[in-house]
């Protein structure tokens, strides 16, 4: 499928939205493994891809699934070549107080946004320190860095993913592998999200592609001059 030796590139977490924005972005130059549990999305985001000259490699994959992690990058390695970047963008919140939140959605939340990063993670490395070179950018929240009342589930799991950033990058940034955190500090205006949140006009939402491009940023980085946490936000936003 990599008939023209494209770098690799893994997005995971690829729906309408972010994930989708950082897969067409990073197709220019890359192929992509789009990686989602929806797999129809998938294939029409695969297609269009496709459609424009560049390669992808659609795998419908719950990141919660050790297993299945396990398989998408045998896939991955088998079709397209060992990752050169990771661009994890799973995410799941339930929001609720301690008195509301299940373990259940508890250990949901954790296993999305830190075990599949981890597993993730560890997938990819071993190729990357081989090569002497790679990337790894992890989609956060501000929940990682303050955790409201009702972030009992959602703050834990991306406090996590935020330590396991940093400690990936204190670990593999001197074997040439650049690893960032991003922490996305609102809205997203994604299908759907403003419906959901009337008040807010335009201005209040973050553009998907606006971001990606600071993920690509962040991934051709010179390695005099690594980031290692990031934070966008639209620019009426508080914080």
């Amino acid at each position: 499928m990599n008939a023209m030796n494209k770098p690799v590139a893994v997005v995971t977490g690829v729906g309408p939205g972010l994930g989708a924005a950082l897969a067409r972005r990073f197709a220019a130059a890359y192929a992509v493994a789009i990686v989602a549990r929806n797999a129809d999305y998938l294939k029409g985001l695969a297609r269009e891809i496709r459609d424009s000259g560049h390669t992808a490699l659609d795998l419908s994959c719950d990141v919660s699934d050790r297993a299945q992690i396990a398989e998408a990058f045998r896939a991955i390695r088998t079709d397209l070549g060992d990752p050169e970047m990771l661009l994890y963008n799973a995410g799941s919140g339930a929001f609720g107080t301690i008195t509301e939140i299940t373990p259940d959605q508890y250990e949901a939340d954790w296993r999305v946004n830190a075990f599949g990063a981890f597993v993730a993670a560890k997938e990819a490395a071993p190729a990357m320190i081989a090569r002497g070179r790679g990337v790894m950018l992890f989609t956060g929240a501000t929940a990682g860095v303050k955790a409201g009342a009702r972030s009992v589930s959602f703050g834990p799991a991306k406090f996590a993913m935020r330590g396991l950033a940093q400690s990936l990058a204190r670990d593999l940034g001197p074997k040439g592998i650049h690893v960032a955190w991003i922490n996305v500090d609102g809205s997203i205006d994604i299908p759907g999200a403003r419906g959901l949140k009337p008040s807010l006009k335009d201005g209040d939402f973050l553009k998907p592609e606006a971001i990606a491009e600071t993920y690509w940023h962040l991934a051709h980085q010179d390695r005099s001059a690594w980031t290692m946490e990031l934070e966008v936000r639209p620019f009426k936003e508080k914080f």
